[in-house]
């Protein structure tokens, strides 16, 4: 994956994933590192066009659509910004990546966990995070987080943010099964808690992972 760092930041809608991505990259910055933060879906251009359209509730998509499009998403961002940054040597954080598709897709919506997993990799060309960070919270709460921030923006839900609280449910669900299956890649977080004490965290477990590297 060349001489680079990737790092996803993941969970459910209203977790932090955004805010705690740019604090992330401002600390590592500050100890001399070179720093991308993107995310999924977009980060390219190709990908924000593709985004006006996946999040748009106004626009219907059948469930395969909708993961197709994630996919060709994530096969321009693999392609156009995460494999260049990281083989220039840079620390890549994105908000949101391939196990978004897992926990959205296939939990969420009940597609085929085998064949999601193919498509991913077939999507990113097997490009895996070197640490995975789930920022995790109760589903009622992310909710909550993210509906008070549509209200102050004077927006409606997005295609997700629309869900019924089952479907939010079961992707935290789906979120915690990736967590528990892969120990080694993937560190749970308490989002509930003061910004400062996740943000903390969050870096010890980078940290950590640079310097077993």
């Amino acid at each position: 994956m060349g001489t680079g760092v990737f790092i996803t930041l993941e969970g459910v809608e209203g977790s932090g994933k955004t805010t705690q991505a740019g604090i992330l990259a401002d600390a590592l910055r500050a100890q001399g590192h070179r720093v991308t933060v993107t995310h999924e879906p977009g980060g390219t251009r190709a990908g924000e066009a593709i985004r006006g359209i996946f999040l748009d509730p106004k626009v219907s998509l059948d469930v395969a659509t909708e993961l197709l499009l994630v996919l060709a998403d994530r096969a321009q961002h693999v392609r156009e910004k995460l494999r260049p940054a990281v083989a220039a040597g840079e620390i890549v954080i994105s908000d949101r990546y391939s196990d978004s598709t897992v926990a959205y897709q296939g939990y969420g919506r009940g597609f085929d966990l085998k064949l999601l997993g193919e498509l991913n990799h077939l999507a990113s060309e097997g490009m895996l995070p070197d640490v995975t960070i789930v920022l995790d919270c109760p589903a009622e709460t992310g909710l909550a987080r993210t509906r008070a921030r549509a209200r102050g923006n004077e927006r409606g839900p997005d295609r997700f943010e629309g869900e019924r609280i089952e479907f939010h449910r079961r992707v935290r669900d789906g979120f915690l099964t990736i967590a528990r299956n892969e120990p080694g890649r993937v560190t749970v977080i308490d989002s509930t808690r003061e910004r400062a004490a996740v943000s903390a965290d969050i870096l010890d477990a980078v940290a950590g992972m640079l310097k077993r590297r």
